[in-house]
């Protein structure tokens, strides 16, 4: 790698799930604003759904995600009432307009829920909205969390995609993350769901966990793809112990250097390309059949708070505590506090707390952010035509990065700006060129790869 590379491999900078990000949304936006553009909604419109589970039967240290560990099933049950209410509220609001293409769930641990209460949502949701005739339901699942009837109702809801954790399949790697899961498990499950006709296959894995090697990352791998999955994931282990306190149980002494994180990156990404996948983004792979993969060729992939996907729905509604929406105006977050969620969405209340709404400059950023994330490109017409003046603007900063970065991270080809090969691990890098309120914010972030 070269020198000037390698200096940039400690990075601190977002994952750019959005633009602007998560840490500058403020209390100006509430529920009042979320009601009246859920009503601007226009008839016909079509929408995705994200429900967050905010759950866990046990709590894994590298976890990040806005859940908490419960032993017991009454919390559930008092979310699920909540989750129902506010459902009920925003079909209200939006039906006869919206119409749903896709739902996610997400947590939190989704199939922790009781067979017949994943039944009940579904149902319930089916009778609150108005969906397209095949809608793509995704479900985030822990292995160990399944049996049976837990698939079933999975099949029941309509599930169309499946979304396995793994993390890493070496037992001293999985201790350490307090996440033990045998490869029979989730062998188990990935038969399972396919079994009861499910289309699509996902697998999480990670790189930089405490323990891991190269050698660990190879064997996870390589037992990953003897399941054939349509999809897979490899996410860096984001290290933010300030931002999640479960994260001190890891010993930092454990974890892998900047290098060596690179190095199992690049291992695990050489070993998906060489089985047939391909690289979808700086961190995804796909079959070369599957929907991922042909949005990403025909440059309508896009990117949001679940990662890189194929779902153009401009809107997507968030239920649950913490969830994130998005919409023309912008974005929202629901309360995180379980709780207070439930005191806000009783009698008709909307639980949103916080948000942004865009700006003329936060969406000329926002598109370039995107491109590059997802086409590691942007063209530079496309961004005049777009945009106008703020696009001209931002269109010499891009000349500026391509003539006079010592890195060459970005590099000007005919009329686009283009992320060249070498330089696509450090897209993050690239995008927080762009990112006006990187400079002003107080958040920490994790490393750049």
């Amino acid at each position: 790698m070269r020198p000037e590379l390698a200096a940039r491999l400690g990075e601190n900078v977002p994952r750019y799930t959005s633009y602007p990000t998560a840490p500058h949304f403020h209390s100006g936006i509430d529920a009042t604003i979320y009601r009246g553009w859920l009503e601007t909604l226009e008839r016909g419109a079509e929408v995705s759904l994200y429900l967050h589970v905010p759950y866990c039967d046990r709590l894994c240290w590298f976890c990040a995600c806005h859940t908490k560990q419960t032993r017991h099933y009454k919390p559930v049950t008092e979310y699920l009432r909540s989750m129902h209410a506010e459902i009920a509220t925003v079909a209200r609001i939006v039906r006869g307009k919206a119409v749903v293409r896709a739902i996610h769930f997400g947590g939190g641990s989704p199939t922790m829920l009781r067979p017949e209460d994943m039944v009940t949502l579904g149902t319930v949701l089916r009778d609150s909205f108005d969906f397209l005739a095949n809608p793509k339901i995704s479900v985030e699942i822990d292995p160990n969390d399944m049996d049976q009837a837990r698939l079933d109702a999975l099949a029941e809801i309509g599930m169309t995609r499946a979304s396995l954790g793994v993390q890493d399949f070496d037992p001293k790697v999985q201790k350490a993350i307090n996440r033990e899961q045998s490869f029979l498990q989730t062998k188990a499950v990935v038969d399972g769901v396919r079994s009861r006709g499910v289309e699509s296959v996902n697998l999480d894995l990670l790189y930089g966990l405490p323990h891991q090697t190269r050698e660990s990352v190879c064997s996870t791998v390589a037992q990953a793809l003897t399941l054939e999955p349509d999809r897979m994931a490899l996410f860096g282990y984001a290290h933010v112990p300030w931002f999640k306190k479960h994260q001190t149980m890891i010993d930092e002494a454990w974890l892998p250097d900047s290098a060596e994180r690179f190095a199992q990156s690049q291992i695990a990404a050489c070993l998906m390309l060489n089985a047939g996948y391909e690289a979808i983004g700086f961190d995804h792979f796909a079959k070369p059949g599957d929907a991922l993969a042909k949005a990403a060729r025909a440059g309508t992939l896009h990117r949001n708070f679940q990662g890189y996907t194929e779902d153009r729905c401009e809107t997507l509604i968030g239920l649950g505590p913490s969830s994130i929406g998005r919409f023309r105006q912008g974005y929202t977050q629901n309360m995180p506090s379980t709780a207070e969620y439930g005191r806000m969405v009783a009698d008709g209340g909307l639980a949103v707390v916080r948000g942004i709404a865009f700006s003329k400059d936060d969406r000329v950023r926002g598109w370039i952010i995107e491109r590059l994330m997802c086409d590691f490109a942007f063209s530079a017409i496309d961004l005049v035509e777009r945009f106008g003046e703020a696009g001209q603007r931002l269109l010499l900063k891009a000349r500026s990065m391509a003539l006079h970065d010592p890195a060459r991270l970005l590099e000007l080809d005919g009329d686009s700006f283009v992320v060249p090969a070498e330089s696509r691990a450090f897209v993050r890098s690239i995008a927080a060129e762009f990112d006006r309120y990187l400079e002003t914010g107080k958040a920490r972030h994790s490393v750049a790869v």
